[in-house]
């Protein structure tokens, strides 16, 4: 063969060789593409039905707010003036457990709303509750994961108080201006629609009034 046939014919053959890596690519990138399509088109199914499942719990827990809540007790707060180193209630005589105050003569300060890991003084509670906050106590027996349940509950929300509180008469009690829920658990659903039915609810004498800026240093 002729050097000039031989020169055409390597030529060719580099030229089949460009064009068969230049279509081998051309997949790849096809399918680099098809799976990111796949991928993402999965991603934005799962966001969807991860935003229309939050949006049907909030949706049920409103209608749930809307109506009476089993166990809850009510009372009418008759004084509710400021004053100084007012005390804690004192452990019922013949139980030796306390219950949160639902409301009543308290301290001049708030108490900063989040996270305690230690008690908080009632007077103070108090005070934040009648800006609108749901304090929630529990017992300093209460299981670890349970503490857990509670903390992710109040976590980043506004207008919440959670606390221990040394010989408490249920596990997990719940108080807002006039209200009181105790439970057996963290895990009740009913937590919830009192927390969605009365922070900043109906209830609170002075809705609006801050929860920072008091005292105490949440977590």
């Amino acid at each position: 063969m002729s050097p000039n046939k031989n020169k055409a014919a390597a030529a060719q053959a580099m030229k089949a060789q460009r064009e068969a890596i230049e279509r081998r690519e051309r997949r790849n990138r096809i399918a680099i593409w098809g799976s990111l399509v796949v991928l993402m088109g999965a991603l934005a199914v799962g966001a969807g039905l991860v935003l229309a499942d939050s949006a049907a719990q909030q949706r049920a827990l409103a209608e749930a707010a809307a109506q009476p809540i089993d166990g809850i007790v009510e009372t009418t707060i008759e004084d509710a003036y400021h004053a100084e180193d007012l005390p804690d209630p004192a452990p019922d005589p013949v139980t030796g457990t306390v219950l949160p105050p639902m409301g009543g003569p308290h301290d001049f300060y708030w108490q900063n709303c989040g996270i305690y890991t230690q008690p908080i003084r009632a007077t103070n509670a108090m005070h934040s509750m009648e800006h609108g906050a749901v304090w929630i106590a529990y017992h300093p027996e209460l299981a670890a994961d349970q503490v857990d349940l509670l903390t992710t509950k109040v976590k980043n929300r506004a207008y919440t108080l959670l606390s221990p509180v040394p010989n408490l008469a249920s596990p997990v009690v719940l108080t807002a201006w006039g209200l009181q829920l105790e439970l057996d658990d963290a895990d009740d659903d009913r937590l919830d629609v009192f927390l969605t039915k009365y922070i900043q609810g109906p209830q609170t004498p002075e809705p609006g009034a801050s929860c920072q800026g008091g005292v105490g240093t949440p977590q």
